[in-house]
């Protein structure tokens, strides 16, 4: 086993909703993790703006200053650097000389991707070029995050790390490609590399209108929740923990170098079996569906037996844990003393 006490880790784009739990679950291991982000995608930058019309922009400004508060108080060094520009995420990466470098910029919505397909490349196919050149004399150890929508749809219900891609849409495609442009840099420098696909994240501190924040986040404001297609769709729903978790046992273990990890619950969940957990705490709450998404694939249950095997990953959130304790987390920035009373703090950057 590889000690990650001391170890030195940069995670590019890790202000996000996976970056900066995987940033204070490092920090916990005692290892040496800093973070360049732009704050642009999906951050700060894009939810302060005065031409924002995102929805409940102001509750997601005030998350994203607390993900800022927490890394802040963590003492995580904070690079507010674009990583699209090259020369000076270069400069960067030699000023941290990181053993490990994780790339998660990116953005993280196949819709947004579809509909904007430049800003896309520009922010996830761009930057993870730019950081494997940076990386590729010096890092032991590149990370990179791909998607389980590099599969497309699952023909047979469960997908393994050996089953065929095929993806759908923009987002998959550039995540696919990503892959190969990773692999490709193994094969040509000798940079060793972990890919990793995660399915349907949620949990604390996310603003990426995922479909389980969304569904809470309508519940905790009395409107109706809204079900794609019949809602008995099936996702891989996994919990922001497990996922963290498994990232540690990627950077601590040999036996993550070259490979590619499902790292997911490892079970398909339905829509409809998400709702229905969530109707425990909100009974009042009205269903309605909705066409389905024809550029959305098919999918059900990432195999996670070779990351049990490989790395020791061992998931303990099945959806009735892990989306309860996200609901719970809600529950207490709805405070009764102030409308966002446990996430209202000071703006901070550093």
């Amino acid at each position: 086993m590889i000690p990650i006490e001391g170890r030195k880790i940069a995670l590019i784009g890790g202000a996000g909703f996976i970056g900066h739990n995987l940033a204070l679950k490092l920090k916990q291991k005692k290892a040496e993790v800093s973070i360049i982000d732009s704050l642009q995608v999906n951050n700060l930058l894009s939810f302060t703006s005065t031409e924002s019309d995102i929805a409940n922009r102001e509750l997601y400004s005030t998350i994203i200053q607390e993900r800022l508060r927490l890394l802040q108080e963590a003492k995580i060094p904070l690079y507010i650097q674009d990583a699209r520009d090259y020369h000076q995420l270069t400069h960067l990466i030699t000023k941290i000389n990181p053993q490990v470098v994780v790339v998660l910029a990116a953005v993280a919505h196949a819709g947004r991707s579809n509909k904007d397909p430049y800003s896309t490349f520009d922010h996830s196919f761009r930057t993870l070029e730019n950081a494997l050149d940076a990386s590729r004399d010096s890092v032991e150890h590149f990370i990179y995050f791909s998607s389980s929508m590099v599969y497309g749809n699952f023909a047979e219900g469960v997908v393994t790390e050996d089953t065929n891609c095929d993806p759908i849409g923009i987002y998959g495609a550039l995540k696919f490609g990503g892959e190969k442009l990773v692999i490709a840099y193994k094969q040509v420098f000798n940079l060793p590399f972990t890919i990793i696909r995660p399915s349907a994240l949620y949990g604390e501190r996310c603003v990426s209108r995922r479909v389980g924040q969304i569904f809470i986040e309508n519940a905790m404001q009395g409107k109706d929740i809204i079900a794609k297609g019949d809602g008995s769709d099936k996702l891989d729903f996994t919990y922001i923990g497990d996922l963290t978790d498994g990232v540690v046992n990627v950077i601590q273990s040999e036996n993550s170098k070259n490979q590619i990890f499902n790292l997911t619950y490892g079970q398909g969940r339905s829509l409809l079996e998400m709702i229905e957990i969530l109707k425990k705490y909100f009974p009042e709450i009205k269903v309605h569906n909705s066409p389905r998404d024809s550029l959305m694939p098919e999918r059900g249950t990432l195999s996670v037996e070779k990351a049990k095997k490989l790395i020791g990953y061992n998931p303990s959130n099945p959806l009735e844990i892990g989306f309860a304790n996200y609901i719970e987390w809600y529950k207490s920035i709805f405070g009764s003393d102030s409308k966002y009373s446990s996430v209202m703090v000071p703006q901070i950057y550093e």
